[in-house]
């Protein structure tokens, strides 16, 4: 299933995407596409659904794909190109920094430039959304603690993020730094999440172009090593790292204005386009 959230900023309604194309709305059906939803079975009763029997909604903006998010967990340097690009050494363990919740927004919603920003940057990247608590997780029984998967753009300030004092957080947590979606694509869709080619773009040039294969640490990896540090919660999301082409590992480095349009996507989890605007 493709499950997703439509309309207006903070008071988005739970939807699926028909196999028709069209989005649905299951506002008669679940509060929101988040907390016990999430679990095996609350996916179960939406799978039992006839999309056609739903309303159809035309025209809504489209939300992030979960609601309820309370960590948004990243991982750096996790591509072994994209760590050779910055000249960083693979780590010997997963690399986890926190992005602000505040920062998440819709697949479409715009990148916010930061008011004294030089440096921000894209990176289309994997995320792995739980659908129940997990905690001292075995890897053998980490994906059944996945919900699903969606696209996720990490943007990412570079100046605030390691050329200020401190770590990494305050550079990846602006306004408008976390686009999620355009839907969540639930676990039982997606084959090999190790093997999905991924891609972005800026003012229609291709930036990335590279695939979840060449992820040093991988899904069933981050699930249980997460979980023997900390609980992982209904909507917790997992952004898992970027391939190679962001801006930063360009010669010379290369980053985002008011009025450039980043598109990026991975295979069979859709797309998203965002006009990048000054604050």
């Amino acid at each position: 299933m493709k499950l997703l959230r439509h309309g207006p900023a903070g008071a988005e309604k739970p939807g699926i995407l028909h196999s028709d194309g069209t989005v649905r709305d299951l506002s008669a059906v679940v509060s929101d596409i988040g907390g016990d939803v999430l679990s095996d079975a609350g996916l179960a009763s939406i799978r039992a659904l006839d999309p056609a029997r739903l309303p159809i909604v035309t025209g809504a903006r489209l939300g992030p794909c979960v609601a309820g998010t309370g960590k948004f967990i990243c991982i750096g340097l996790n591509y072994s190109d994209h760590a050779a690009e910055t000249g960083a050494t693979v780590p010997p363990e997963p690399i986890i920094f926190m992005k602000a919740t505040s920062a998440i927004v819709g697949p479409n919603d715009p990148i916010i430039i930061p008011r004294t920003s030089e440096k921000t940057d894209w990176e289309v990247e994997l995320a792995v959304i739980i659908g129940k608590k997990a905690k001292y997780v075995s890897e053998a029984d980490a994906m059944d603690y996945v919900a699903g998967y969606a696209v996720t753009n990490d943007v990412s300030e570079r100046a605030f993020q390691t050329e200020r004092a401190g770590q990494w957080t305050k550079g990846k947590s602006c306004d408008n730094f976390g686009q999620i979606g355009p839907w969540l694509v639930t676990r039982d869709e997606v084959a090999d999440p190790q093997n999905l080619p991924m891609w972005l773009t800026v003012n229609g040039k291709k930036m990335q172009n590279g695939s979840t294969k060449t992820m040093v640490y991988g899904v069933k990896y981050l699930v249980s090593y997460l979980s023997q540090f900390m609980t992982l919660h209904p909507g917790d999301v997992i952004s898992t790292g970027t391939p190679p082409g962001v801006g930063l590992g360009m010669k010379p480095p290369q980053y985002l204005k008011a009025g450039d349009v980043v598109e990026l996507g991975i295979d069979g989890l859709g797309q998203q386009r965002q006009d990048v605007i000054a604050d």
